[in-house]
Formats: C-alpha cells, structure tokens, sequence
C-alpha cells in the first residue's frame, strides 16, 4: 500500500511539474515582448536564487557530493536549464506557442530513446504506446490549431531552436534520474539553479546596461515572478521529487502535460478556441499516459503439479 501511494504521489508531482511548465512556455510568449532573451534569463534566475537560498546547504545525513555528483549537476543546468531556456525563449519568440507545442510533442519519444541509450532501462511495449499515443495527440491538436491560423511562416531556425530544447529537456529528465539517487530533489533545483545563474549573469548584465526597467508594468514585473518561481523552483524540485520513484522514460511521458497546459493558457488567457480535432487530440494524449502509468496486474503465480 505504502509503495502504491508513494507511485501515486510520483505521478502527482510529475505531471504537476509539466502542468507548470506548459503554463510558463505559453506565457512566456508576453514577457519575451518586453524583456530581452538573456535579461529575463538571468532575472528569473536570480529572483529563484534568492527564493532557495536555504536549499543549497547539504541537509543532515546527506552524503557530500562526489566529483561525479558536480559533474551531472553543472550538466543538468547547462543542458536543462540555460541552454534549454535559450533555446525555448528565441524559438517562441520567432515561433509562436502553438508551434511549441508541435515541436514539444517529440519529449516523450527523445526522453525513452536516452533513457534506453544511458540508464539501459528497458523499453516496456505499453509505455512505448503511451509514447506514441502522446505524441500523435499533442501533435494532431497542435496542427490543428496551428492550420487555423493564416499567419506569415516562421524561419526555420526558430523550429530548430525549438527542436534543441527539446533534447535539452530530455537530458534534463534523464541526468535528473542519475541525480536523484545520491541528491535530495530541493539541493538539486537550488544548485542547478545557481549554475544557470553564473552562466547566464555576463549577457544579463550586458543587456540590463541597455534596459529601461522604469517601462515595465506592474503587470509583467507579476508574470515575471510567477515565471522565476515556475520555472526554476517549483517544477524543478516537483519533478525532482517524482524521478525518485518513476523510471526516466516513463515520467517522460508525463511531459505531454507541457503543450496540454500551453494550450489551456491559450484558451483561457489569449482567447484562442478549441474545436472537435482539438478534443479528440487532447483523448489521444491523455491515453497516452494512462496506457504508462496504469498499474500492472501481477503475473499469476506458475501451478505446481499435484
């Protein structure tokens, strides 16, 4: 019972994690209109700095962390953090959120692909469905709404970039598995967090030089905690906390909460509708993740001969 609830709790925090995330991506689509790329980088990083500061002493009996240790967590940050966050504010700032979606559909997929190559965890048949069934539906309702639209094409680079961060995060949710073994999940968001901070502080300061902080509304200085604390200290320590229970390619698929909950800003916020393909996509990928989570019946037990 008491693994069964602790699966549970996992999922819960998993899935919450990329509900966040999701929520943060479409929104992000306002602040990179007011805020230059590596000045809202480092502004989230810092304001996450100093939200966590009492995380990044090693708590009682935790071990201290081995060269290995330093190494997966400047990988962690590098990859999942700052280059991640690079890659995802340029491709929707040149993009669009809808377009994230599609190209955030590929999570699942890139995360049980690294998982199998890293971790050798071996690729069960029904999550492998659930994979599919993700992305086929995060796919379809993406496409969809983004047929609807008659906008001018986006360049390339901007798909590509989107495409980065998306095997960025999958590095992030792989290598945040190795972590979780020797690291509590709130050391790991705060010291990940810090790495990004010192990587991205040299362009910040050169573009806050240039900046008129005094031209921001109240509004977005709002929006932008809301996303430094998302991005950097809930989701992080959310997601951190499920690994530990849950093998890499499957949490991956809980990924699909990402563009789910971009589409929920969308209609809820920015005014877009949602259409029958939209609600069909939208089963697809729920299906997908009860096909990866749903408890296995245990094998019966072989008869012995009387």
């Amino acid at each position: 019972m008491r693994t069964s609830s602790s699966r549970g709790l996992a999922y819960a925090s998993l899935a919450a994690s990329m509900a966040l995330v999701g929520s943060y991506v479409g929104l992000s689509k306002l602040l990179v209109a007011v805020f230059p790329i590596f000045l809202l980088a480092w502004l989230r990083f810092g304001l996450a700095a100093l939200a966590m500061v009492r995380w990044v002493q090693r708590a009682p009996g935790e071990a201290p962390l081995s060269p290995a240790d330093r190494r997966l967590l400047f990988l962690e940050s590098f990859l999942g953090n700052f280059l991640f966050s690079i890659c995802m504010l340029f491709g929707v700032a040149a993009t669009s959120a809808v377009a994230a979606g599609v190209v955030m559909a590929g999570i699942p997929a890139a995360v049980a692909l690294l998982s199998r190559l890293w971790l050798k965890e071996a690729l069960r048949p029904r999550v492998m469905a659930g994979v599919v069934c993700a992305v086929a539906g995060i796919a379809l309702l993406a496409l969809s709404r983004h047929g609807s639209n008659a906008a001018a094409p986006a360049p390339r680079w901007g798909y590509g970039l989107l495409l980065g961060a998306v095997f960025c995060e999958a590095c992030y949710m792989v290598i945040g598995k190795k972590l979780t073994a020797q690291v509590s999940p709130r050391r790991i968001s705060a010291l990940i967090n810090l790495w990004g901070l010192a990587l991205v502080t040299p362009l910040g300061l050169w573009q806050a030089l240039r900046f008129d902080f005094g031209a921001v509304h109240a509004a977005h200085w709002g929006l932008l905690g809301f996303y430094a604390l998302a991005a950097s200290v809930v989701t992080v320590w959310l997601w951190m906390k499920g690994l530990r229970h849950v093998p890499a390619q499957q949490a991956g698929v809980f990924s699909v909460m990402l563009p789910l909950s971009a589409t929920a800003v969308g209609v809820l916020f920015l005014g877009e509708s949602l259409a029958l393909a939209q609600v069909l996509a939208l089963g697809l990928a729920l299906t997908g993740l009860l096909l990866a989570t749903w408890p296995q019946r245990n094998a019966p037990a072989p008869r012995t001969a009387s």
